[in-house]
């Protein structure tokens, strides 16, 4: 069974996602969504979490193989990043989404030496935005970024487009698909729904929806 399918179903076990065909959500956007995603309620999960952190071990070890240094994103990317250091034996750091205000008002936390391979985790990427603001925070302290994981993603067209600009590999273990069949397989949403889901998700994914 692909990882993406077994994070998925993970995230539904743990209520780290809300699928309301019927009665949809309203993002800060204003779009009105069937899904709701909270991955922070993972990490009450032991298995769930474990899931993932190997899922995203395996993929920076796939993808990224001279990485040297896993940074998490403030906040939720924090714990991820840690656990996946630890399986990688490799040091962490986190990184804010603004500099300090007080003290040396860094922005990043941790021992991070110039010229460092990291790669970056995220829990949830929508338009990328705090990934690579990660990145750049990142790159102006001497480190070389490899790339960024994240557990989800929306794989929206302007994620696609600011890592295309940005020139920063990104991938990610599971996606909106990998989650509905993974809700049909659990019977967290009735067949009938599925059509609905999917035109949603490709309007949202062509930037067509209203």
């Amino acid at each position: 069974m692909a990882i993406s399918h077994d994070v998925a179903k993970g995230m539904l076990e743990a209520g780290a996602v809300e699928l309301r065909p019927n009665d949809l959500f309203t993002w800060a956007s204003g779009i009105k969504s069937p899904i709701y995603c909270d991955t922070r309620l993972t990490i009450s999960y032991p298995i769930v979490r474990k899931t993932i952190a190997k899922g995203l071990a395996l993929l920076i070890q796939e993808k990224f193989p001279t990485c040297e240094v896993v940074a998490g994103t403030a906040t939720a990317g924090i714990p991820h990043a840690a656990w996946v250091a630890d399986l990688l034996e490799q040091p962490m750091v986190y990184v804010r989404s603004a500099p300090k205000g007080h003290g040396r008002g860094k922005q990043t936390e941790g021992k991070l030496t110039a010229g460092a391979k990291v790669v970056v985790i995220e829990d949830i990427v929508s338009t990328g935005g705090s990934s690579i603001n990660a990145v750049e925070a990142l790159t102006r302290e001497g480190a070389e970024v490899l790339g960024v994981v994240s557990v989800y993603s929306y794989l929206l067209p302007a994620a696609i487009e600011n890592f295309k600009k940005s020139g920063v590999p990104y991938y990610s273990l599971s996606d909106f698909e990998a989650l509905v069949e993974a809700a049909e397989e659990t019977g967290t949403i009735s067949e009938k729904d599925i059509p609905g889901l999917l035109s949603w998700y490709d309007a949202l994914k062509a930037g067509t929806l209203k």
